[in-house]
């Protein structure tokens, strides 16, 4: 199945085996996001439905259920599992994993980021998870995908470029594992983006857990910081974020490294999208021609 590309169809045919009564041209499953899983949406079933890219990632989508179940336990406002389809998850199809999730309500806003804040705050007083859930937190491998998404991406990028980010990734995760904290280490979402943040009728609730980790603090914090230097966020909406979460991560020494190793991850992410797809491969190389000339102001668009 390695050899099979992951498109929108083939995600479609593999939510039709997982939803039998659903068929993969019926319009009624609306694409919500496409990366590194397809998730839909099913509104007569109140059902969100993920699509993995492979087998490769079913420690961490096994995880991230059980992470759902321990936020759930602690009250926590985020996403929850839906287990109608199956109370063991994730599910395996055609070389594929499928999790199934609760849809939220309707959105009542965009989620911004003090929203953000507010839920950061609650995620890191967090205590560790209880023993009796079997749930071991892993530190944050932000690089640990590199290599997997390079491969991926093959020969539709250079091959120098693809040394060069490898080479990139070896040195910030050396300086990585030096770095002492300001913040007490220990839970972490791990994609701290207002993306991942729903606003319903009963105020902010957090989505997508598969990178919630135990490491440093500081990691949740970077996210907004690259978000303002090179994605765009207004300066105002960052002080937002600083101000109702108490502190502004670009004070800490550390800072430059945990930015300089997301922007590797995020490199390298978009490359995986690049075979038959001419904005990715475009994307690319704004971002890593960024990064060799050491240009951190060059804007750099989701993607």
């Amino acid at each position: 199945m390695a050899d099979v590309a992951f498109t929108e169809e083939r995600a479609r045919a593999v939510l039709g085996a997982a939803l039998p009564p659903y068929r993969a041209g019926d319009a009624e499953a609306r694409l919500l996001a496409f990366g590194e899983n397809a998730v839909f949406a099913i509104d007569s079933l109140s059902l969100v439905v993920r699509v993995s890219r492979d087998l490769e990632m079913w420690d961490r989508a096994a995880r991230e259920l059980k992470v759902a179940d321990w936020l759930a336990r602690e009250g926590l406002p985020a996403v929850r599992p839906d287990r109608r389809y199956g109370s063991e998850q994730p599910l395996p199809f055609s070389g594929h994993l499928v999790t199934y999730w609760q849809q939220l309500p309707e959105p009542v806003r965009p989620a911004g980021p003090r929203d953000l804040a507010v839920l950061l705050h609650l995620v890191h007083a967090l205590p560790e998870p209880p023993a009796e859930l079997s749930l071991e937190l892993p530190r944050r491998e932000l690089l640990g995908g590199v290599e997997r998404w390079l491969r991926l991406a093959g020969d539709a990028i250079d091959p120098a470029d693809a040394a060069y980010l490898r080479a990139r990734r070896d040195d910030f995760a050396a300086a990585a594992a030096e770095l002492v904290p300001r913040l007490t280490p220990g839970p972490i979402h791990g994609d701290a983006l207002p993306r991942n943040v729903h606003i319903g009728p009963d105020g902010p609730v957090l989505v997508d857990l598969e990178t919630f980790s135990h490491d440093l603090r500081e990691h949740d914090l970077v996210v907004m910081a690259l978000s303002r230097d090179r994605y765009g966020l207004d300066p105002a909406a960052y002080d937002d974020f600083t101000a109702a979460y108490g502190w502004d991560v670009r004070e800490w020494p550390g800072c430059a490294v945990l930015r300089g190793a997301r922007e590797t991850a995020s490199c390298a992410w978009v490359a995986q999208h690049a075979p038959g797809n001419p904005a990715a491969r475009a994307e690319f190389a704004r971002r890593v021609a960024s990064l060799r000339e050491g240009d951190p102001a060059v804007r750099w668009y989701a993607f």
